[in-house]
């Protein structure tokens, strides 16, 4: 697609965006359906498409977290379905009226939210994110612009062919969710900053940080997702083998999964053998230091492991001295993503949750549960690490913006100027 071409499939979404942020939640919430309908009856058309991309990523020597992530069998088709519904089902974000206030008689202040605009999401490798990202973007009343990653291209056709039936069944113009296929068109939709609101990457650390660094455009989301588990002493061990296996090993390949576990020094010989052999049962190559392999047969950590997000099944350990010290560790090489204490000490998970600088922070449970499905949000379009708002999974609420309305009676400021001027009321209305 020719950079022209790009600018009106950009405006046709604009255009077809404020169309759509005009709708009643009845309106919305009827169009999602429509678009739940459409992809069940697409479901074999869908998994056929994939079943296409993924022997051609093998042919191709994709990696095997990458291929994890782009494979849709029915299982995860079906519940990228039910997201869809559940979607529907949350309260609609645009039109809340945050800030009510009288400045003066007749002269009435509100903030309202409202949508964005038009969202660019690019994304490798998970089609299941056309569906969620699509989703999002009718609820909160935005366009989005969806660029695939090339192995997850058939999929991503087929996925968005399914939407745009369920959206034309409806009566909304289809325009309003796009897909672009190629790679050129990447750094072409980055350069749309007239027509294109926020920029949502999902990928690699070294894809995201491309984004970042090519765009003027607001981008939202994460570059790494090194996650942590820290064993304190006053762990239950069985508890913390579980959550740590969890952790590790029900999805490798996504970002919340941790990456390095820490254990403190009084608990180590007691745990790290259970927690070895549970995690050897599921075929997961450890790596410790010196601390930990003098305790469990496991090969060499380095430096580079603690910084290291290999989204497989691949575990860095370290024995630690200190709550501290495990604290300093997470924030030295975590990526501000999630990371979990493990403990029955209240005091010690009460100083961990304040300090460690991350986006979630939790105790006694599997970071896996960073996830905006999880989190009730329905779907999310990412996961945003930076310390401003929105923060960790993203939901509707981090895709709408607000408007301050102000409405008058011929008012002007020259009255409230100067001597003997009016007042300002600044009441809060109900």
């Amino acid at each position: 697609m020719s950079n022209n071409s790009l600018i009106k499939t950009a405006q046709a979404c604009r255009q077809s965006a404020q169309k759509l942020a005009m709708l009643s939640t009845e309106a919305k919430n009827a169009a999602i359906e429509e678009v739940a309908q459409a992809l069940e009856s697409a479901k074999a058309e869908i998994i056929v498409a994939n079943g296409a991309d993924c022997q051609a990523a093998v042919s191709a020597g994709i990696p095997k977290p990458l291929y994890n992530r782009l494979k849709l069998d029915e299982a995860k088709l079906k519940d990228a379905i039910a997201g869809v519904r559940d979607v529907a089902k949350l309260s609609d974000p645009v039109g809340a009226v945050q800030i009510h206030r009288q400045l003066d008689d007749d002269l009435i202040l509100k903030r309202v939210t409202c949508p964005l605009g038009v969202l660019g999401v690019i994304f490798e490798a998970r089609p299941d994110a056309a569906i969620q990202i699509s989703t999002l973007a009718i609820k909160s009343g935005n366009g989005v612009i969806l660029k695939c990653g090339q192995e997850a291209i058939n999929s991503c056709q087929a996925i968005l062919k399914a939407i745009g039936q369920g959206l034309a069944q409806a009566g909304i113009s289809p325009d309003v969710v796009q897909l672009l296929t190629t790679r050129e068109e990447t750094l072409e939709l980055l350069s749309l900053d007239a027509y294109v609101d926020l920029i949502i990457p999902r990928g690699s650390n070294s894809f995201v940080r491309f984004v970042q660094n090519n765009t003027h455009i607001p981008v939202l989301g994460h570059a790494e997702g090194i996650c942590h588990l820290y064993v304190d002493a006053q762990a239950d061990i069985a508890q913390a083998v579980d959550i740590a296996v969890d952790a590790k090993t029900q999805y490798p390949a996504a970002c919340n999964a941790i990456e390095t576990l820490l254990v403190h020094k009084d608990i180590a010989p007691a745990f790290l053998p259970a927690v070895t052999e549970a995690l050897q049962a599921r075929q997961v190559e450890l790596r410790g230091d010196e601390r930990t392999r003098a305790v469990v047969d496991v090969a060499v950590a380095n430096d580079a492991d603690w910084a290291t997000e290999y989204s497989d099944l691949v575990l860095a350990i370290r024995v630690v001295d200190s709550l501290a010290e495990a604290i300093a560790h997470i924030n030295d090489y975590g990526s501000g993503h999630t990371d979990a204490i493990a403990t029955q000490d209240a005091d010690a998970a009460n100083v961990f949750i304040a300090q460690v600088n991350s986006a979630g922070v939790y105790h006694n449970c599997s970071t896996r549960f960073a996830d905006g499905f999880r989190y009730g949000f329905g779907a999310e379009v990412g996961i945003s690490t930076q310390k401003l708002p929105p923060r960790g999974p993203v939901g509707l609420e981090g895709l709408v913006t607000y408007k301050y309305q102000v409405v008058g009676d011929g008012h002007i400021v020259a009255s409230y100027t100067g001597t003997d001027c009016k007042q300002f009321k600044h009441q809060d209305l109900g």
